[in-house]
Formats: C-alpha cells, structure tokens, sequence
C-alpha cells in the first residue's frame, strides 16, 4: 500500500482544507495510516502565524507534519524559472510527512482570481509526488464546467491521475458566508432531506465521468458557528465579562432595535443580542431570559456606551450564569454590516468545531471505496522532482572529491559553489587561482575553503612518473607524458588514477572523446564489465527513464548489447528506478526479421540467461514500450511492455538521435551521459550544459564513487 492523494478545489470556497482533514479521519477510522502535508502555504487575511491546515491537523490528531514552504519563497521561485529547485523542496518535507504511513494526503492550493499561479502549483506538485488528484467542488452554477476544466489539467496525459471528486457543501443557501450572522438563519437551517436529495442529483449527475464519486458532504450550518471569542477577536471588541467566551457560539444575531415588546421574540438560544448599551430595558430582558435556562451566545454593547454600575450589579447573577458582555465604539447598525462580512472560515484554535467538521465529512464519504483504492499496490513512479532530490540527498551522504577539469569555465565554477552550499560534493577545479577568483566575483560569488583550486602549473611535474608507468606498454615516455598532461582532463584523470579525487566531470567545454579517452587510457573498465558504455536519465514530465548507450558505442553486437542493457538495468536500480528493460529495435516480438532485428533478439536471450533476476523483453518498439495501449495491443503477454522505464537502443545512430530529439523536441532535462563500466568515475557533459546540468552530474559522479 503506497499512496498519496492530492486534494484541488474546482474554485474558492469549496472548504479544500475541511475536507482534506475529513479524508484524514475517514482513512483513520477504516485502519490506515494517513499523513498529512501542505506543501505551499496559503494564509487567509485572519491568518497569523503558521499555516492554518497544518495547526489544525496538530491539533486534532497526533501527525505531525512539517511546516509549509511559504507562498512568497514559491512565487519567487516560479518567477525565476526555478521550479524545478521547488518541487525539490516539495519532495524533501513530504518525504518527512510520509515515513511511517500507508497514504498521505496532500492538501494543494484553492485557485481563484487572485491565485492564477495556483493551478501551476498543483499540477507540478501531483506530477512530483505521482499523487492521485481528488477533485473538491461545491453546488454552484456551471459546477460541471468547472470540474471539467479543472480535470483536463490532471489528465494522465499530464503526468497525473485524476482518480475521484468530492462535493462539498450540498444544501447551503446561496450566500453561505457568515449565514450564521444574519437574521434570517432560522429559516435557512441545515434540512438534511433535502441536502440528501440534491446529492442524489449530483451523483447521478456524476455517474458518466471517468473518475469515482467519493460523496456528498451536506451543509450544516452550525459547523460554521463562530465563538463569542472569535466574534472579539475580529472586532476588536473591550471584553466587560469574559463568560463562556470560548464555548458559546453565535448562531444567528439579532440587531435589537425595536421596543422591549417587540423584540421578546429574538432571546432565543445561539443568539448574539446586538444594541446601544443605554438600552437597558433590553438588557435586563436578555439578562431574565438567561435566568430561564436560555443560553443566549452573548451580548453585544454598541456606541461606547457602558451600563450603569448599579444596572450591572442587579444582574450580576444573570451575567454570572456565562454570558459573554461585549463593547464596541462603532454603531449598532455598523457593527452588525461589519459581522455580516466577517470571514466565514474556523478559527485555527477552534479544535472542538473542526473536530466536528472532521466527522462529518468522514461519515459522508465512499469508505469502502477508498479502502479499496488504498489496498491497490501502486509503485509510485519515480518523478523528475523526486530524482534529483534522491540524488542531493544521496551524494550529500557519500561526501566525495570530485575534480572539474575545466575549473576557470564560469558555468562550472557557479556549478562548485553550489555544490559546496549544498554540501553535495566537494569540488576540485583546476585552473589559474587568481583567473578563477576573478571569474567568481564577476558571478557574484566568493569561492571557500569547501572549493579546491589547484593551479596544474604547480602540481603538474608530479604525474609523470605515474603517468609513464601506466602507459609504458604503449611506448609512452617522460616527455610524451609531460605534453599530454598540459590537457588538464589528462591532469584531472590522473589524479583519479591515482585515488587523489574520487570522480571527474569534464565537457563543458571539451568534446565525448576529449573528455572518455583518458579515462579508458588511465583508469580502464572494471572486472566486471565487458565494455564501457552510457546512459541518459531523461527527465520526462511525469517520470524519469533511462537511455542507453547514447554516446559510446557505434554498433555493438548482441554480447556487447547485452551487456549494455544489464549495465543500464543495475544503474538504474542504484539510482532508485525499479528496472522493466525494453530491447529496442524497429519491430516488436516475432514480426520482423533480419539482422538488426536479430540482434536485438538475440541480445535478449543473453540478458535473461545472464541476469534472470531482470525484467526484459525485446525486440519491441518505442511505442510498444513505452505506451500502455499500445503495449497491450503489440505484446500483450508482455510484463514490460507499456511499462519499460530502461530503454536500451540498438546503436548509437539510433540512441543519440533519439535522446537529442526528445530533449530538444520536448524540452526534456536529460542527466548525463553517466558512463558505466570504468573502474572509477569519469562523465561527461553536454558542451551546452547548464549550470543545473553540472550540477547533478557531479552528484551522479559522487554517488557513483560511493
């Protein structure tokens, strides 16, 4: 059991974190182990302080949850193109959230017209957790629209799965916001059979969608009833007696205004009572009605005007029965429009009320569903997001020296610093010092102690000796070697040679062969390999897969492609892909013969005779492997293909032309080339990587040596 569920609104006002916490108690009381995460925060204007979602969940159960990224970090990263270093963050506190539970609910962001972003968000966020998106609606005019448009931006085209909808709030009046606060709330009380058959409606309304009806959440009004404290708090009031402050909550108000006999009819239980306090004869009314056994919810002084001491001590004994005595300065008239647009949201604090809430929403829910769909064994695809988060994570914990030969190039001396602030490696760059502290400054930087420079003018003479030892089979002499190590990549594999550094990357600047020869010359393939040979991680939107071999070899033959495809499969599991290796070749299964084809049979059979613990399967076309339908459709006894996530191609010609044009076409991160094969880490980059680019190669590098 391994799920987690993303939670969006089709618009505001929908009650996203209500139902969120509900879903919660729901998997709660069916036995499993729920989580709660908030990724990004999204305060109300009453809001102070932490993240109200996340204070609730504290406070009405026993998970705890990180706190969120907060909206103005995310808005700022999104702004700068880096939303891929968000979804990083993103990863990092739901791996937090998600240690000890069987499905963590996510709780995203409500948009509306002031949160254009929001939909962005949501979507990058269900795509770096492979989350299964619940749609939260409310009964209103073009709801259907509104759950269609929202669905088109969760379709498994997108890279997520929209798997469920929930519709909250069946049965409110029109305006529900602060219906508690207004006059007439006795006559749009919470009628449950009525509530019940619009849900119905909607079911039914529902039933030809693709995704599952969760339930129907009822309105119920007095699930919205604010504290007498919360009704102080938003005005501002002078507190004259404290009372049931915390425990009395406001139903519906009444604005007494009338004669003593005309407003017998408004003491009823729930009620604030608002008018001037020089109307004493309603306030001694109110104070008999609570001598009678009416819990009034409080009263409401206006214009600054307090009772008179005597008035006060004769109903000392009424006031002393809890009810909360309040004094504003403003008018009746304009204390009552003020309550009227009073933020309908619970209080942060308001654990009895949200507790409620959470009952509710769970009793109203499809649980035999859910129990269902949490007993599916889902294998979560490994994100883009999640991946490189594994791999800062991972090469942090290796804690390995990796020398960049091409130390003075601008893109890699960024690329050293922000390793080292990450603490991700630590960074060797060979290069004049002073030509590299010149370059930094011009970024904006200041290199540390935690970046190595080495100038190779002074350190050069003492790789001599080793370097002619090594090659002396090929002739090599002292002053041949001295020439080849004017190269720094030469001077820098060396040093790897030699177990100075645990790793090189190199290529920004130098070409595959420039960067790969020295190291097949000085460090060698390991025992157990056959040939050296590459993979692309390929950071596609919804999941990352693997390409081999893309930048070695020309035209290997079905042992050497064999070997290629079990050296693609274990990288890929140490790097946390679950390998499904698909053979590719233009044809798929038995339907196309001749030489190409043949190898790639043949190179099959190898891989399953040598590694029978792998998932393989070939010749198969891209297609066939990578899509579902398709595979069912081509290979339908196959376990791999649809679901191939090791792509390993027939030749280079087909390997590199493939990876450009996904790269390009799609604009795909692709990681890489990683080389697979050597006895110590070499890799190269692309001479148009980025400063991202080097980056993650060098913790590639560095896992690689671990």
């Amino acid at each position: 059991m391994s799920h987690t569920f993303l939670l969006v609104s089709t618009g505001s006002g929908a009650g996203l974190t209500t139902v969120s916490l509900g879903l919660v108690r729901a998997l709660d009381r069916l036995g499993i182990r729920a989580a709660f995460y908030k990724p990004v925060a999204q305060l109300h204007e009453s809001d102070h302080g932490a993240d109200r979602s996340t204070r609730l969940i504290e406070h009405c159960t026993d998970i705890a949850t990180p706190q969120p990224i907060s909206l103005a970090r995310a808005k700022a990263l999104l702004g700068s193109g880096r939303e891929g270093l968000l979804m990083e963050e993103v990863i990092a506190l739901y791996r937090q959230s998600s240690r000890h539970a069987d499905v963590v609910i996510v709780e995203g962001l409500v948009a509306d017209s002031h949160a254009g972003y929001a939909t962005r968000l949501n979507t990058a966020i269900a795509r770096a957790l492979d989350a299964e998106v619940i749609l939260v609606g409310k009964p209103e005019a073009g709801l259907e629209d509104a759950i269609d448009i929202t669905a088109n931006a969760f379709s498994s085209e997108n890279g997520s799965a929209l798997i469920g909808l929930i519709i909250n709030k069946i049965g409110a009046p029109d305006d529900e916001s602060n219906v508690n606060l207004k006059a007439d709330t006795l006559q749009t009380r919470f009628n449950q059979q009525e509530a019940e058959e619009k849900g119905g409606d909607l079911a039914r309304q529902m039933a030809g969608k693709s995704f599952h009806y969760i339930g129907g959440i009822p309105w119920d009004a007095s699930l919205n009833a604010p504290r007498m404290c919360d009704i102080a708090d938003y005005l501002g009031a002078t507190i004259l007696h404290e009372g049931g402050m915390k425990l009395r909550r406001v139903q519906r108000m009444e604005l007494c205004a009338r004669s003593l006999k005309n407003t017998l009819a408004v003491y009823q239980p729930h009620t604030l009572l608002i008018f001037p306090g020089d109307r004493e004869d309603v306030f001694v009314a109110a104070c008999m009605a609570a001598m009678n056994g009416v819990r009034i919810a409080g009263i409401l002084l206006t214009g600054g005007l307090r009772p008179s001491f005597g008035m006060l001590n004769l109903c000392e004994q009424a006031i002393q029965t809890g009810i909360p005595l309040l004094l504003v300065e403003s008018s009746s008239f304009q204390t009552a429009a003020k309550l009227v647009n009073m933020p309908a949201e619970v209080a942060a604090d308001d654990i009895t009320l949200i507790d409620q809430a959470m009952d509710h929403v769970a009793s109203h829910l499809d649980t035999e569903w859910l129990k269902a769909r949490c007993e599916i064994d889902r294998k979560p695809r490994l994100s883009p997001a999640a991946f490189r988060y594994q791999l800062i994570q991972q090469a942090s914990q290796a804690r390995r020296c990796i020398v960049l030969p091409e130390g003075e190039e601008p893109r890699t001396i960024m690329a050293a610093y922000q390793c080292q602030q990450r603490q991700i490696a630590q960074c060797m760059l060979l290069g004049n010092p002073d030509r590299i502290n010149q370059v930094a400054a011009s970024l904006g930087i200041k290199l540390d102690a935690g970046v190595r420079i080495i100038d190779p003018v002074s350190v050069r003479s003492r790789y001599i000796e080793p370097m002619t030892n090594l090659r002396q089979h090929k002739g090599l002499n002292s002053q041949m070697a001295e020439d080849q190590l004017q190269d720094r990549v030469v001077l820098g594999t060396m040093m790897l040679a030699m177990n100075e550094v645990d790793g090189l990357v190199s290529g920004a600047l130098h070409t595959t062969a420039n960067t790969v020869r020295p190291a097949f010359q000085l460090i060698g393939t390991s025992e157990s390999a056959e040939l050296v040979s590459s993979i692309f991680f390929m950071c596609l939107p919804d999941q990352v897969v693997v390409y081999g071999d893309c930048a070695i070899n020309p035209d290997p033959n079905a042992e050497e492609l064999a070997d290629i495809a079990i050296q693609s499969a274990d990288s890929a599991a140490r790097f946390g892909l679950e390998p499904r290796v698909a053979m590719l070749s233009y044809s798929t299964g038995e339907s196309g013969a001749g030489h190409d084809v043949d190898k790639v049979r043949q190179a099959t059979r190898i891989v399953r005779q040598r590694r029978p613990d792998l998932l393989v399967d070939g010749p198969l076309q891209y297609d066939a492997a990578a899509i579902v339908s398709v595979g069912k459709s081509k290979a339908p006894e196959s376990l791999v293909a649809g679901n191939a996530n090791v792509f390993v191609f027939p030749d280079l010609n087909t390997g590199n032309t493939t990876y450009k044009a996904v790269q390009r076409s799609a604009r795909v991160v692709s990681v890489g080339p990683m080389l697979q094969g050597l006895k110590k880490p070499v890799n190269d980059l692309s001479r148009g990587a980025s400063v991202e680019d080097i980056v993650y190669t060098i913790a590639l590098t560095a896992i690689q040596a671990g």
